[in-house]
């Protein structure tokens, strides 16, 4: 079809990739929501870019979501991305000069459905932390990350950040509490259970000296590979992974999982929301709240299984 929307397409797709610098998959991901674009208004009769409507454009998006002929509907993640491309190239288009006004400024992408934290049983993460052979260094310095992770709900950068003398003062002082640095080197300062304190002082007294020894240049790091050097987080992510599969807990295991663990298990005790969201460094009260739905949730499955008449 040759038309002023099938030259604009072609002009915003070269944009991208000589102006923006976006990368090959990007464009190609672009150009094929922008061909089925095309083709959609095609079939409706539609070939100058003034006459697009936010109307044909709502239509376009629900047309992708329900499916057209033999083509099934796509989830709402791939609606969503294909809507942007249309936005996307209407501002193009206007700010180009070849369209006097943006239909699609309006049109809002689908909502996607909120994913919610997935949380690991009290026997699930039980098994987790049985895991480490504390009688070896590795294990010893496993069994101080899961701890650590489930022990205060802290992400994995914080805890790898850790050094020893950060350490120090909750190990000696149980009332101390542990300072970390989330997002924006904010600082907060979250307790320490008897579990964490006992398995990282176990690291540090008789894991760490070992894997320090055969660094070549020693540093202040808490958690150390088997070079001595810095834990890094692919290498956390890998023990979380492995961790999961020897323990046959039948889903993935990440550092994120025992924070999404952690968070849940305080709501399920009783905790109150606003405390769970300091203790996990959230800005807004918001984010926690993903995780009282998730106790909701499981509230409602207790409720189906066990009341008589529930159902």
């Amino acid at each position: 079809m040759s038309s002023t929307l099938t030259r604009v397409v072609a002009a915003y797709l070269d944009h991208l990739e000589a102006e923006v610098g976006a990368s090959r998959h990007t464009v190609a991901g672009y150009r094929r929501d922008l061909d089925r674009y095309l083709g959609w208004l095609e079939r409706r009769g539609i070939t100058a870019i003034d006459a697009v409507t936010a109307d044909d454009i709502a239509g376009f998006a629900q047309s992708l979501a329900a499916g057209e002929g033999e083509r099934p509907g796509l989830a709402a993640s791939s609606v969503a991305r294909a809507v942007a491309a249309v936005r996307s190239l209407h501002r193009f288009a206007v700010r180009d000069g070849v369209a006097v006004g943006d239909p699609a400024a309006d049109v809002a992408p689908p909502r996607q459905a909120r994913r919610l934290p997935k949380a690991l049983a009290l026997d699930q993460v039980q098994a987790l932390l049985d895991l480490p052979d504390r009688d070896t260094p590795i294990g010893l310095r496993d069994a101080a990350l899961l701890e650590l992770l489930y022990g205060t709900g802290a992400r994995v950068s914080e805890v790898l950040a850790l050094d020893v003398d950060d350490v120090t003062g909750a190990l000696e002082d149980p009332d101390a509490g542990l300072r970390l640095f989330g997002k924006g080197r904010k600082e907060r300062v979250v307790p320490l259970g008897s579990y964490a304190r006992d398995a990282v002082g176990a690291w540090l007294v008789r894991g760490r000296p070992g894997l320090i020894a055969g660094a070549a240049r020693p540093g202040p790091a808490l958690l150390l590979n088997a070079r001595g050097g810095r834990l890094s987080r692919q290498s956390a992510y890998n023990v979380l992974a492995a961790a999961g599969e020897a323990a046959e807990l039948g889903v993935p295991v990440s550092p994120h999982t025992l924070r999404h663990s952690f968070a849940t298990h305080l709501l399920d005790g009783g905790a109150d929301v606003r405390v769970v969201q300091e203790l996990l460094g959230h800005a807004s009260v918001t984010t926690t709240q993903l995780y009282t739905l998730v106790t909701a949730e499981h509230l409602r499955e207790v409720f189906l299984t066990a009341h008589p008449r529930a159902r």
